[in-house]
């Protein structure tokens, strides 16, 4: 359906893309700093899960309509920052209860507990949210993936969607070395309870400043 040159450009211009950390990044890595490595990784699920519906919703027609009107642009751009705010927020105001997790998981001295502050699945919600809210995103999908579509060939929503595929599995593996390496970094902050304090407040702040970042950058027009 979609020819092998047309998948190995969008690939290299996925990765061009993927390899400057962007929102969807950031918010693994602080998640992970604030929270350990289970937690990392059903974020980063989670993100590349919020990131392909931004694929299904340009291949329908709904990401030409967010991409093009600033207004509903600017409203899904603020919806995804203050959400970023709100959980980093959450994330320095429990600091101080990521070293009582460690201490009654019966984990060993100077090691993180695996156990993530939230559940599973409302980690992975939070990562879609994330990801389907990403500005990052939503340009990209919506202004460089038809690009690569071929309408002589026909099922251009077919070509999207298989196309679509190539960047979130590109971000999956990338967002989760990511919040792997960060939650590796954790485990050493896990030495000293002030430390494991400091360094869930800083994955808190990572998150409120990024919130703050994409509220205050995006489109020229």
């Amino acid at each position: 359906m979609v020819s092998t040159d047309r998948m190995l450009a969008f690939a290299a211009m996925s990765l061009l893309v993927i390899v400057i950390p962007g929102p969807s990044v950031l918010f693994v890595i602080g998640r992970a700093l604030a929270h350990g490595r289970r937690t990392a990784v059903a974020t980063a699920l989670g993100s590349v899960f919020g990131s392909y519906v931004l694929v299904v919703a340009v291949a329908l027609g709904i990401g030409s309509l967010v991409e093009s009107s600033v207004t509903v642009f600017v409203v899904v751009k603020l919806a995804g920052a203050a959400y970023l705010v709100h959980l980093g927020v959450q994330a320095f105001r429990h600091r101080k209860e990521l070293r009582v997790s460690a201490a009654t998981a019966g984990v060993p001295a100077g090691t993180v507990s695996a156990r993530p502050g939230r559940g599973d699945l409302r980690t992975v919600v939070d990562g879609a949210v994330v990801g389907v809210t990403n500005p990052k995103g939503i340009v990209f999908f919506a202004a460089v993936l038809p690009q690569f579509v071929d309408p002589s060939l026909g099922h251009v929503t077919g070509q999207m969607l298989l196309l679509g595929l190539v960047p979130i599995s590109i971000g999956l593996v990338t967002d989760t070395l990511w919040g792997l390496g960060a939650a590796s970094a954790r485990n050493w902050f896990a030495r000293s309870e002030r430390r494991l304090s400091l360094v869930g407040g800083a994955g808190g702040f990572a998150m409120i400043g990024l919130g703050v970042t994409v509220a205050a950058t995006g489109r020229a027009d």
